[in-house]
């Protein structure tokens, strides 16, 4: 067997290959999907008369923030409607809080930490740092977050100000929150304060391409528990429309309301209304998003049926892997600490995988065995062979066959 993986793996390195699989992003079928979006023509004002042309509207035009009320199922006057990507107002969120959160800001903290569920979203890591907040690794479950270790964690030294998650298809694992483990994550965190942060960085909203877990509005939920006031939820259109030229939703309450709009008042003074009125033309409510991202669904399931493909011919001792419904990643984990070994084989062989580790704090993976798949980006045939590099490294590295 070894001398057939040896020859495989020196047929594959003749090809001169060059595969990016690192990042999740759309590819250029899916991006045609909302080419109108470039020539649609809209009004100079908005419904209620704002010019969308000249400055104002820091929190967004009505029709647009209506649309982020329809998609988080919150009420219109919780809803916040931005630029780009959830990511930019999930940041935005933390600064807010950072510089202004009552009764003591996080930078007057001598040693805030936030939970983050591993493995995990490498920007929500970077972002933290930046602030010198402690991320915190939790592991992540198939229906959330281990509630267990979300306990024993909290006991730890230090402040701990809140979690941040990634709710449906989790970025890299695909998993989906259950609404009894974010009933009980809202119990726990806010038994250590009433202003603990429950920051919700909802991405992959509208993103199945299977048939998915139904889960309950996160705004319902969270209104139900109590927790709405220390609640902030983002969603964008990066991943609906074009990556940084979509736009963004917020659903909060009560002071964390407050703190966000105290930023972008200064920070942004007003966001792309033109965008806004654009994407609201185009997409006109919930169901027309739902109608588009089914178009999406029959471009990107094909890729992951493909990747499944070749993972399931992997001899099962040679690790495990997540099969989401939704989203845009795979995770690979290997039964030994080879996950270096396994991306750098890819690289030699001409395939860029995210690189290991990245899905933990500070690119710490304890077991080095967690791999992050992108499969969306790539033609099928390039998705073919990237797929054939991947299960070929990971036999090489597993079975430790000197190349």
């Amino acid at each position: 067997m070894h001398q057939e993986i040896i020859t495989k793996f020196n047929l594959l390195k003749e090809k001169q290959l060059s595969i990016d699989i690192t990042r999740g992003k759309p590819d250029t079928d899916q991006l045609d999907l909302s080419n109108e979006l470039l020539n649609i023509s809209i009004p100079t004002h908005s419904e209620d008369d704002i010019d969308l042309r000249n400055y104002g509207e820091p929190f967004g035009i009505k029709e647009a923030r209506r649309l982020g009320s329809e998609l988080l199922d919150a009420p219109i006057e919780n809803i916040l409607a931005g630029e780009q990507s959830s990511l930019l107002l999930t940041y935005q969120t933390v600064l807010s809080n950072f510089l202004f959160a009552d009764p003591v800001p996080w930078k007057n903290l001598q040693k805030p930490k936030f939970i983050c569920p591993v493995p995990g979203f490498d920007r929500h890591f970077m972002m933290l740092e930046d602030f010198g907040i402690e991320a915190v690794p939790v592991p992540l479950n198939q229906d959330g977050i281990d509630l267990d270790a979300f306990k024993e964690v909290l006991k730890e030294d230090g402040e701990f100000v809140g979690i941040l998650c990634v709710p449906k298809h989790s970025n890299p694992s695909g998993d989906t929150y259950s609404e009894e483990n974010l009933k009980k994550m809202f119990e726990i965190g806010s038994k250590i304060s009433d202003k603990f942060l429950f920051l919700f960085d909802n991405a992959y909203l509208v993103h199945d391409f299977l048939p998915s877990p139904e889960q309950k509005p996160l705004w319902k939920i969270a209104t139900e528990s109590g927790v709405e006031d220390q609640t902030v939820i983002t969603t964008s259109f990066s991943k609906i429309s074009f990556g940084g030229g979509g736009i963004s939703f917020m659903a909060t309450s009560g002071h964390s309301l407050d703190l966000i709009k105290k930023v972008r008042t200064t920070m942004i003074i007003c966001p792309d209304k033109l965008n806004q009125k654009r994407h609201v033309e185009f997409f006109k409510n919930l169901d027309g998003v739902k109608s588009h991202m089914k178009k999406h669904a029959d471009l990107v399931r094909p890729k992951f049926e493909i990747a499944y493909s070749y993972l399931e011919k992997l001899p099962k001792e040679c690790g495990v892997f997540s099969k989401p419904t939704g989203g845009y990643f795979i995770t690979y984990s290997t039964s030994k600490p080879i996950a270096t070994k396994v991306v750098e084989l890819c690289k030699d062989l001409g395939v860029l995988i995210t690189p290991a580790g990245s899905t933990f704090p500070n690119n710490n993976d304890p077991k080095d065995s967690v791999i992050r798949l992108a499969p969306t980006y790539v033609s099928k045939d390039e998705l073919e062979v990237a797929m054939e590099v991947f299960t070929t490294s990971i036999q090489v590295a597993h079975y430790d066959i000197d190349i």
